[in-house]
């Protein structure tokens, strides 16, 4: 999406309101830097925002979600996450509403898009999308953790579990498909099975418990959140092994828990920086919003360049940044207002199919 300087325009001096349906808990360390990040973009662009917590619970989003869309106080823009399939129902109650929508983290399936058709067309308020690089770090995180687990096993082969999220959401599925990539490159490993732990710690120390005592020999854990992690460390912990050192781990997310397990070596791969995302967000709304409304476009589907490793030495500067709600970040730099024409985010890596 290209901003020209001279399609922007001064809009009402009424601030731009926005709802973000998070489809997380409140409680987890993730979605709260998240939250963090996105209100200080808020406020430094004057934008009111309002976070609802939905704690992986359908219904809930969806009544959330009516409310805002089809209620009597009306937000400007929705934003959401595709989470368990929920995009299809958000544009069907967004019809008529007025209310502009842009998903995060997760947009529309291919599957999704092949069945409601022309999205321009039937669902014009939805705007656009962005979302992290979320196959990359599935790949990342396997690769190091594979040579990680390669250079102890001295040549005999090595016996991989590996948690995944949900089978109905694309950030789950994206991080599986990097895991299968470094894996096709490591024929020494060897993956014994992969189940889908929610997301969630609790349903993972209970599947680690039993595959645990079903395949003795693993050395390697790739698992697609942090809470996984920990659930996982919590069975091998019972089990008498040390997580970290018996059995290699490696996660995504850099929520504080994180941050110590990577520090106390019980973790021993992450990636993460994603938290940035809905901030990021924020910034592609302000601009929308800029635009004068004649010459606003879709913004499409876009992939933002946010994951990376994390290795031990990063950790205290993180911790720094983490202090202040923004990390130490001005997301106006990232705006395009006032820049030349052509001018292109420099946080989006590419654009994705819509």
């Amino acid at each position: 999406m290209l901003f020209a300087a001279g399609c922007l325009w001064a809009s009402s001096s009424l601030a731009v309101s926005v709802v973000f349906l998070n489809p997380g808990p409140a409680s987890d360390g993730y979605w709260q830097s998240y939250g963090r990040f996105m209100q200080a973009a808020a406020e430094k662009f004057e934008m009111s925002l309002e976070v609802i917590y939905t704690d992986r619970d359908t219904r809930k989003l969806l009544t959330f979600a009516r409310e805002a869309l089809q209620g009597a106080n009306r937000p400007d823009y929705l934003m959401f996450s595709n989470e368990l399939n929920v995009a299809p129902e958000i544009l069907r109650l967004s019809r008529g509403s007025g209310v502009k929508l842009f998903a995060v983290n997760n947009t529309l399936t291919p599957n999704q898009i092949g069945i409601l058709g022309d999205l321009s067309k039937s669902y014009p308020d939805f705007i656009g999308s962005l979302v992290g690089n979320d196959e990359e770090a599935g790949y990342l995180t396997a690769s190091q953790l594979f040579r990680l687990g390669s250079d102890t096993a001295k040549g005999q082969s090595v016996e991989l579990l590996a948690f995944s999220g949900t089978n109905n959401t694309p950030v789950s599925l994206k991080r599986e498909q990097g895991m299968y990539r470094a894996l096709a490159e490591h024929p020494e490993v060897h993956l014994r099975q992969i189940v889908l732990g929610g997301w969630r710690r609790d349903r993972a120390l209970e599947q680690a418990r039993i595959l645990l005592k079903r395949y003795p020999g693993i050395r390697l854990v790739w698992t697609a959140n942090d809470q996984m992690a920990f659930g996982a460390m919590d069975a091998v912990a019972e089990t008498g092994r040390q997580p970290g050192k018996d059995i290699l781990f490696s996660s995504i997310n850099w929520a504080p828990a994180s941050l110590d397990a990577l520090r106390d070596g019980r973790l021993n791969v992450i990636a993460g920086g994603h938290f940035m995302l809905g901030g990021l967000a924020m910034v592609l709304l302000h601009d929308y919003e800029a635009t004068d409304p004649a010459a606003r476009k879709n913004m499409g589907a876009r992939e933002a360049q946010l994951m990376q490793l994390l290795v031990s030495g990063d950790i205290p500067k993180i911790r720094s940044a983490s202090q202040r709600d923004d990390f130490g970040i001005d997301v106006r730099q990232f705006s395009l207002e006032g820049k030349p024409a052509g001018t292109e985010y420099e946080f989006i890596r590419k654009t994705v199919a819509p």
